[in-house]
């Protein structure tokens, strides 16, 4: 098994809770956003969406500090088009998830065959989101 670049990982794991815990407030905000007659599943999902994105920063947090690094106090920068209706709002949804896939895919690259714990969490992370952008985008698909 080849060296695990301690500094590097965490960074990147450092750079992924921001991006989770801007997930939290985004998927938030959009659960606020929703208006009309079918508004309570769609703010059941985005709900669920913030809870997975504030548990996905928990664990790796939770890992950071079993590398004895120390998790960040920031969020990522969130870009938003300020128009509010769901189908933007899932579109933008998208788009966020897309970003933390390649988040998941950089770490994975850094881990692979370093440590198999990080390399299984970072795929069923990996797994998750792809899920995500499948479902977010069967939602898109179910609006036309």
């Amino acid at each position: 098994m080849k060296e695990l670049n301690l500094k590097k990982t965490i960074e990147l794991l450092n750079s992924i809770m921001e991006f989770e815990l801007a997930g939290v407030v985004r998927y938030t905000h959009y659960s606020l956003m929703v208006t009309g007659p079918n508004r309570i599943p769609i703010v059941t999902f985005f709900q669920a969406q913030a809870t997975d994105s504030l548990n996905s920063a928990q664990q790796v947090g939770e890992i950071i500090t079993g590398l004895e690094g120390h998790p960040s106090l920031r969020i990522s920068k969130m870009e938003e088009s300020y128009t509010h209706s769901v189908r933007k709002s899932v579109e933008e949804s998208i788009n966020h998830e897309k970003k933390g896939l390649e988040r998941y895919r950089d770490l994975l690259e850094i881990v692979q065959n370093r440590s198999i714990y990080l390399e299984k969490f970072t795929r069923k992370m990996v797994a998750s989101t792809e899920i995500n952008i499948i479902e977010l985008r069967k939602m898109l698909r179910d609006m036309t």
